[in-house]
């Protein structure tokens, strides 16, 4: 019979052991059993793995244990902590729960960390970094702005971090990610850590690490094997009375309901609340207070769903989330992978329920390819999801429009208003113009149609072409 590995076989420090332990961990995940060893010998590696597999644990227990062999607390009160580790994330709900975890297993350990995003003030993080931090986790824009006013130096940075590599470099952070690392000592470890490494990707990693050792331990691009995945074929319009009907069914507590836009995030929670669901939405165009609020209150269960789009798709780290639904199909197909990856976290199980449209067949189709497998089809659907879209057609009447609002209380008539002029197909066309008061008074015309003259208006006065002579009022 075969032991079972424990965080306390991994060599790592005691009061991380405990830590952990404290969190309600016992036995590593396998990335977390394979990348430990490995980053504690002090190489650069390359890691692999899918979402919700515990990656963060993966680098951040093994940096806590370097950090702690090699103590450098300061000797005196103007000797302040120098940054000696540097972790990058792409957006700040993963930051800031980067940071989070940090403080879970460094607990007790005495070193300071400090997360820097945009989006907020930046005294308090200012502050801060003039007290002095071991451990900074930061996104890219919000670093390089302080990092040009002097408030962050990283000449001592030991460890260097991208979570979520391939987000990083596949949202444009490419140019803000080489200054960094040209502000980085070349003398250090470099860790890169995601869920998906496309060929480009790998290749630009390769060209920043020194000798990287791989970690993969499930294949490129699949997905949890305890979530649930099916697929409903429906008409869009019917898209949100199919989601009012799940959320209404046994079992649903907390879901995450993925969008195409921001302005459809916001139209599903507008709908969603017209029905008395308690839901919120998150999207770039929030404020990061905004966010942090829809975030806390999800996490905390004042709110049983939360409508986000891809920036929050691995950003969200929530336990106990029941259903994953994508009311939209993504554009980027990998991201269908980091969202069906927020439920079944941590061995739990979780449902994954997709909407299609006939216009999204095509996404539908390049999804299974990638993850190779083809989802299970709901042939559950309610009555008024099976049915077609109701087309109301209309002749441009003010009754037909009516008909069309649903607006019965308005008084309904076939009577036809009769045109202000009728005009024969005969009749020669008009030269007047159309501008005409009224009141003006019309050109004499003969017999014969043609006009007499000029409209009396006296003779026609000549026309000044030419500036006006500036000596007129001189008398020169």
């Amino acid at each position: 019979m075969e032991s079972v590995l424990k965080f306390s076989d991994l060599g790592l420090a005691e009061p991380i052991v405990r830590a952990v332990e404290t969190a309600g961990y016992e036995t590593p995940t396998p990335i977390q059993a394979q990348a430990i060893p490995l980053v504690i010998t002090g190489g650069d590696l390359l890691g692999v793995a899918q979402t919700g597999t515990g990656k963060t644990a993966a680098f951040a227990l093994p940096i806590l244990h370097r950090l702690l062999q090699a103590s450098r607390a300061p000797q005196g009160r103007g000797d302040r902590r120098k940054i000696r580790v540097l972790v990058l994330s792409p957006t700040r709900e993963l930051a800031v729960q980067i940071g989070e975890s940090f403080a879970t297993y460094g607990d007790g350990t005495g070193l300071r960390q400090l997360v820097v995003f945009g989006g907020v003030s930046q005294y308090h993080q200012v502050k801060s970094l003039r007290a002095g931090v071991d451990i900074l986790v930061a996104t890219p824009g919000r670093l390089i702005d302080l990092r040009e006013q002097g408030f962050i130096d990283l000449s001592h940075v030991e460890v260097l971090v991208l979570d979520e590599a391939d987000r990083m470099l596949d949202m444009g952070f490419l140019p803000a990610v080489r200054r960094i690392v040209a502000d980085v000592p070349t003398k250090r470890q470099t860790l890169f850590f995601s869920a998906t490494m496309p060929k480009e990707v790998a290749t630009l990693a390769d060209s920043m690490l020194c000798h990287p050792q791989r970690v993969e331990v499930t294949p490129v691009a699949t997905t949890a094997e305890r979530v649930q995945q099916s697929v409903y074929f429906v008409e869009k319009p019917n898209k949100v009375r199919l989601l009012r009907h799940l959320l209404r069914q046994e079992g649903v507590t907390r879901t995450l309901v993925f969008t195409k836009t921001k302005h459809g995030a916001d139209k599903v929670v507008r709908m969603l609340e017209d029905s008395n669901f308690s839901a919120a939405a998150i999207h770039a165009n929030r404020s990061q207070s905004q966010r942090q609020r829809a975030l806390t209150n999800f996490k905390t269960g004042r709110t049983s769903v939360l409508v986000a789009t891809d920036i929050a798709a691995r950003g969200i780290d929530v336990d106990g989330i029941t259903h994953v639904i994508n009311y939209d199909l993504p554009m980027e197909i990998d991201n269908y992978v980091h969202r069906i990856g927020r439920t079944a976290r941590a061995g739990a199980s979780g449902i994954a329920i997709s909407f299609c449209s006939p216009e999204e067949r095509g996404l539908l189709t390049s999804i299974e390819r990638l993850i190779r497998l083809q989802l299970e089809q709901r042939h559950d659907l309610p009555a008024f999801a099976s049915e077609p879209p109701r087309q109301v057609h209309t002749t441009g009447h003010a009754d037909d429009r009516r008909a069309k609002r649903g607006n019965d209380s308005l008084p309904q008539t076939d009577a036809v208003v009769k045109p202000r002029r009728t005009f024969s197909d005969t009749a020669p066309p008009t030269t007047h113009s159309a501008r005409r008061p009224n009141n003006a008074p019309r050109r004499p015309a003969t017999p014969n149609g043609e006009f007499s003259g000029p409209p009396g208006r006296g003779p026609k006065r000549p026309r000044r072409f030419g500036k006006p002579n500036r000596f007129a009022s001189s008398g020169r």
